[in-house]
């Protein structure tokens, strides 16, 4: 074997070890990364359904509410048109809510009404499931969620389901409804195949980089000649740092690529996903631009939704009841901005639902909020008694104040959204909530909600 052979073969080799364990690791990172980030895709697609659903079914209880709230346990002509509101309700195409009794008996099911009048207390999905008894039994322990496989209304053939079910206690009725989530899987097999094809793309191009190297290399060597060994030396050397940088410049590309692609999950970035797909079908060089804004959306989704969790219930409120959680509120607020606040409060605890408890407690926390951030108070006072049939709530502080005709009239994007969602929540209790403030005149907040029908009246030596 000759010199210039054996150069050559010096030469080659290492390019061709280096490509290959560069090739296989980008592979094996590329297929770990596709893999973590499509179970981490079907995971917070399905918190999602999880939400939307919660979202539905309160939706419905809240459309029955004027009925169901005032109605006796035995009010026929209450749960008939109860039963009518129900079975209307839809949304989407295969959308619908149901109501089965604490025995499994169906009352209202739109798509399958032949079921209505019979009992599936023992009725079992192809997974041997017990459908109708754990969605009773979710409901009786608070609401919760439950895969099972239903006929889809579409199709008539089986398809994996998540349901969420409560109970309307008055009536030992539940109450529930549920999506369909077998497109979940079939997004999943698209994601994974169009990763699978990027994967082999990459692959390919790395293959094809370094058979071009490797020709080069071949070609320098053989118009080399031993006299000119230290320069074709010095172009080896600079070829291969060239090779190196094309791989590090694929993988990044690749890992972009990839983030990008499996970042699609949310229903919020659906047309930026879209017109992706479209420019990249296109071969269009701007496809990355949309795929980019629709990761950071997700992003930003992914961390309101945990964070929403995180705040859903405090745990102090159910522990302790309503005053030492207004209490533990209002002191953990003065500790953190010194704004010295005043609490006086009612023993209201058998007074209010804990639904409403829970709605006293948001729209004092979100006054609180409003006064740290924009009324530069120091001081504030919180007054929480019984009035005849209601409990109300007083938040007064001695800030800046603000105009509240003005402030609507503007028409401010960021203006009364605080104030509109607390207003709402007390008027779904039957309540309402006003707004007195002045310019250097300080703010008051008055909420008030009705007592639990059936409340004693308070004592008159605990009145103010």
């Amino acid at each position: 074997m000759n010199l210039r052979l054996k150069f050559l073969l010096l030469s080659i080799l290492p390019l061709l070890l280096a490509a290959s364990a560069i090739s296989g690791l980008v592979f094996a990172q590329a297929e770990r990364l596709a893999k973590a980030e499509t179970r981490t895709f079907e995971q917070n697609i399905v918190e999602a359904r999880k939400d939307e659903l919660k979202s539905y079914l309160q939706l419905a209880m809240a459309s029955i509410n004027h009925i169901y709230s005032v109605a006796s346990p035995l009010d026929a002509v209450s749960k008939e048109r109860v039963k009518a509101i129900i079975n209307d309700l839809s949304y989407g195409k295969d959308g619908y809510f149901f109501i089965y009794d604490s025995d499994g008996t169906a009352l209202v099911d739109p798509p399958e009404p032949w079921r209505v009048g019979k009992t599936y207390w023992n009725l079992r999905d192809l997974n041997g499931n017990s459908v109708i008894q754990a969605l009773i039994k979710n409901a009786q322990d608070g609401g919760g969620f439950l895969r099972f496989i239903w006929d889809k209304p579409s199709t008539g053939e089986p398809a994996e389901k998540i349901g969420y079910s409560l109970m309307l206690d008055k009536w030992g009725w539940m109450i529930g409804t549920g999506i369909y989530i077998d497109d979940i899987s079939q997004q999943v097999t698209e994601i994974e195949t169009e990763v699978a094809a990027h994967i082999r793309e990459t692959t390919i191009s790395i293959i094809g980089i370094t058979v071009l190297a490797v020709l080069l290399v071949g070609i320098s060597g053989t118009v080399v000649t031993l006299s000119e060994r230290k320069l074709a030396d010095s172009k080896l050397k600079e070829l291969a740092h060239r090779v190196v940088d094309v791989q590090e410049e694929e993988r990044l590309r690749v890992s972009r690529e990839l983030h990008d692609g499996i970042s699609q999950i949310l229903v919020s970035v659906k047309y930026s996903v879209e017109l992706a797909s479209d420019r990249m079908r296109q071969n269009m060089t701007d496809a990355a631009i949309p795929i980019e804004k629709a990761a950071k959306r997700l992003q930003d989704a992914i961390q309101e939704v945990r964070r929403i969790s995180r705040d859903l219930r405090p745990a102090v409120l159910d522990d302790l009841g309503l005053k030492p959680a207004i209490e533990s509120m209002c002191a953990e607020l003065q500790d953190r901005s010194g704004i010295q606040i005043a609490v006086k409060c009612d023993p209201i605890e058998n007074a209010l639902t804990p639904a409403k408890k829970t709605t006293l407690y948001r729209v004092l926390q979100e006054s609180l909020t409003n006064i740290e951030r924009h009324a530069d108070a120091t001081h504030v006072s919180v007054r929480i008694r019984r009035d005849g049939a209601s409990v109300v709530m007083t938040v007064a502080d001695n800030g800046v104040g603000f105009e509240t005709k003005s402030y609507i009239r503007n028409r401010d994007p960021r203006a009364g959204i605080g104030l509109r969602n607390m207003r709402e929540r007390m008027e779904f209790h039957g309540g309402g909530l006003s707004v007195t403030s002045e310019r250097d005149d300080g703010t008051t907040i008055t909420a008030y909600v009705p007592v639990t029908p059936g409340t004693p009246p308070l004592p008159p030596a605990l009145k103010a």
